[in-house]
């Protein structure tokens, strides 16, 4: 099931909704019609499927930010631009449900601010990671001085930025841009079989997650503590919280194993 756009194909696969960036000869350079396809596709997804795998087309994931749009732009169409891109990252981010990217040749400008907006990134081992806007005279506009800095920290993203170096999907798992690297051709498959696993949850526990956590990363540690305790209450009281904690109790749920 699903539908193909020019730009956007979508399918369905049980409760997961695949979404594959499709303009393999622009190596899914990200365009303003792929950006609105996306937007369209992850609002539809949030109220129908109960998580997303978002994935692309052809020799790579995304080689960012499609650059024969951006040459004419005038700065406020730019600073509209960028905040097109952050609503609907944002959107992502803060969610309903979650969202896991697979991530396969270059991941590179702003195809790395969008797997950053993703919640869980799966690298194939062949990827590569970069942020060329040092090189191309612009600056990122996708959200990436705050995801990609907060999740690899700001001296590594300056680097790359000022040099253009690129870093291998290893690297990347070490400085937190990916969180699985798998063999090569492999990537979405992990992330879709990670995606139903999530989607398989207490859909309290998963919006708790997605929502909670980032926000009590940016309290104080007092606050954050004591906002812990009201979504921890909220969660467990969901008739489906208890339902799962008593087939846990009743032997019917199967315990944490050791690692494979």
């Amino acid at each position: 099931m699903g539908e193909t756009s020019d730009v956007l194909r979508v399918e369905i696969e049980g409760d997961v909704a695949i979404l594959t960036l499709n303009r393999p000869a622009k190596r899914n350079a990200l365009s303003d019609a792929l950006i609105d396809a996306l937007a369209a596709a992850v609002e539809a997804a949030q109220r129908t499927s109960r998580a997303i795998v978002i994935c692309g087309a052809g020799e790579h994931f995304s080689a960012g930010l499609d650059l024969a749009e951006h040459a004419g732009r005038s700065a406020i169409e730019g600073v509209h631009h960028s905040r097109r891109w952050h609503a609907i990252f944002d959107r992502m981010e803060h969610g309903p449900i979650p969202v896991f990217s697979a991530l396969h040749g270059a991941v590179v400008g702003g195809g790395l601010e969008l797997a950053a907006a993703t919640h869980v990134r799966v690298a194939d081992e062949g990827a590569f990671f970069a942020l060329p806007e040092g090189t191309r005279g612009i600056f990122v506009g996708g959200g990436g001085s705050v995801r990609v800095a907060r999740l690899m920290g700001v001296a590594r993203m300056t680097d790359m930025m000022l040099t253009g170096r690129s870093v291998s999907a290893a690297q990347a798992e070490a400085w937190n841009l990916c969180q699985y690297v798998v063999p090569g051709g492999e990537a979405r498959a992990k992330a879709v079989e990670l995606a139903q696993k999530a989607a398989g949850n207490a859909e309290m526990s998963n919006y708790a997650i997605l929502n909670a956590l980032p926000r009590i990363a940016d309290m104080s540690r007092g606050d954050g503590l004591f906002v812990e305790s009201f979504v921890s209450a909220m969660t467990a009281t969901s008739p489906e919280a208890e339902e799962r904690l008593r087939a846990f109790l009743d032997k019917r749920a199967a315990k944490v194993g050791r690692p494979q």
